[in-house]
């Protein structure tokens, strides 16, 4: 497999820069596999798409405002400090990028507001650094104070009030993302409890959104590439549920590597760590039935997921369809259902 494979044309005007304004407007591109084949609907038909003894997977997890704007000590222009992940049990020292990185030497600090100032404390193969926080309060609520929303770089705007909600699922609970799981962002309190009456349960999984969602993949030889590794957590109750199921449809690729993360592991039972999950055509799906996804980048780690799931051809066929026929693309965008 080579990532050349994993490419496709995209106008530019296809990209989604704002949500609708009913989420569950959204267009759904209904793909069967093994009949190669699909429809055009709206995620507002998806229960119409289940029966009893499915069960919804959810990733739960929360994004908060994780992109801060300082300035350097001594130097008056703004630098951006992308946070990804707390790396020390008191959740003050980060994994994070930074923006002008060449500037960003370990030694550095930056000035965020008052009481609130980080230094650069180490640097990453990658570019990205570790940062430690000093913070008059608690820090996740001088992030929410002061903290921008961290939309993907191909949305091209300054974030606004209303992405503080609608960059969010309406079931997100766990904080801890630094990218939505957009799948989810089409679903309404009214949609899931459809769902419910179509006789599906649903459980709730978390798997924190890292650096891995924005890692280009540097290898052309897909065997030689490694996703940094992200935190899951699988409750009692959610486990329970999925082994209760006669087909788990999992919402999002996060769903999906937390479900297949649980089963090279032994099986659906109670779970947390961490997982590096890459999954590429030949990948053995050992639960995963169907999925609810967005429409990925091109040479993604997330499309070569749909594409191990559903095939390279017919997904790619599916995604010429979608660009020809005016679905909206990426984050806000609309969405396919894999069958």
């Amino acid at each position: 497999m080579q990532l050349s494979d994993f490419d496709y044309p995209l106008p530019e005007d296809r990209i989604a820069q704002r949500p609708l304004e009913d989420r569950a407007a959204s267009r759904m591109l209904v793909l069967y596999r093994k009949e190669q084949r699909w429809l055009d609907r709206t995620f507002r038909e998806l229960p119409q798409f289940l029966t009893p003894g499915d069960c919804l997977v959810l990733n739960d997890s929360k994004v908060f405002p994780s992109r801060l704007y300082g300035h350097r000590e001594r130097f008056s222009g703004q630098v951006e400090v992308f946070l990804l992940r707390p790396v020390s049990e008191d959740r003050l020292t980060w994994q994070a990028l930074v923006h002008p990185g060449r500037k960003m030497r370990t030694g550095e600090r930056v000035h965020f507001a008052k009481g609130m100032t980080a230094e650069v404390i180490a640097r990453g193969p990658y570019g990205e650094r570790t940062v430690r926080f000093e913070c008059d309060g608690e820090l996740y609520e001088r992030l929410e104070a002061i903290g921008h929303v961290p939309l993907p770089p191909y949305i091209r705007r300054p974030d606004t009030p209303e992405d503080r909600w609608r960059y969010q699922t309406v079931f997100a609970e766990q904080i801890g993302s630094v990218a939505a799981p957009t799948a989810g962002l089409h679903f309404t309190p009214e949609v899931l409890e459809a769902c419910r009456q179509e006789g599906a349960t649903i459980a709730r999984v978390t798997l924190h959104v890292g650096l891995g969602t924005f890692q280009p993949i540097h290898a052309e030889n897909l065997e030689q590439h490694r996703l940094h590794s992200e935190s899951y957590n699988i409750p009692e109750e959610a486990a329970r549920a999925m082994r209760e199921a006669s087909r788990l449809v999992a919402v999002g690729t996060t769903a999906v590597r937390t479900i297949e993360t649980a089963m090279q592991q032994g099986g659906l039972a109670r779970a947390q760590g961490e997982t590096g999950l890459f999954i590429y055509p030949g990948f053995e799906f050992k639960a995963v039935g169907a999925m609810l996804t967005n429409f990925h980048l091109p040479r993604s780690s997330l499309l070569m997921l749909v594409c191990a799931f559903a095939g390279a051809d017919v997904t790619l066929s599916a995604y010429r369809h979608a660009v020809e026929s005016g679905y909206r693309f990426y984050s806000y965008g609309d969405c396919m259902l894999i069958l």
